[in-house]
């Protein structure tokens, strides 16, 4: 298992995140996306209505080194910022089983958390989870 028991459980209780992919132009393209996580594969899932024809979608295509990051701020007083920047490579995956819908699927290799396992105020903690999609033997 890549993500902590506390990481997962903080990823079941969000439902927005914003995905950075590299363009043709090399630049960075950011934008917010409705994700889930996948505790099969142990990845982020990310669909939505026209992903296929999306940008993100043609950049993971053609470049699938992606940034993904879930963050939030909690209700206590004084309140607590938590979140997980998850750095990986990502398939852009036609639809499968009948679903209809084209999926983005990020595989992490590097993790930094705040604020999940231990108080924000300890700043963030990142690790080295896996290794590329060739060294896993994913498809492109």
């Amino acid at each position: 298992m890549l993500f902590t028991a506390g990481e997962v459980t903080y990823l079941r209780t969000q439902s927005l995140g914003r995905l950075a992919t590299i363009g043709g132009t090399g630049y960075p393209h950011c934008v917010p996306v409705r994700f889930t996580y996948n505790a099969d594969w142990d990845t982020i899932d990310i669909t939505g209505r026209g992903l296929g024809s999306s940008r993100k979608y043609r950049d993971v295509r053609a470049n699938g080194r992606v940034a993904f990051v879930v963050d939030d701020i909690t209700p206590d007083s004084p309140p607590a910022f938590r979140g997980l920047e998850i750095r990986g490579e990502a398939e852009a995956l036609p639809p499968a089983g009948g679903t209809g819908v084209d999926l983005i699927r990020i595989h992490p290799i590097r993790i930094i958390a705040w604020g999940i396992d231990s108080g924000w105020e300890s700043g963030a903690v990142g690790r080295t989870v896996g290794g590329t999609l060739a060294d896993r033997g994913a498809r492109r």
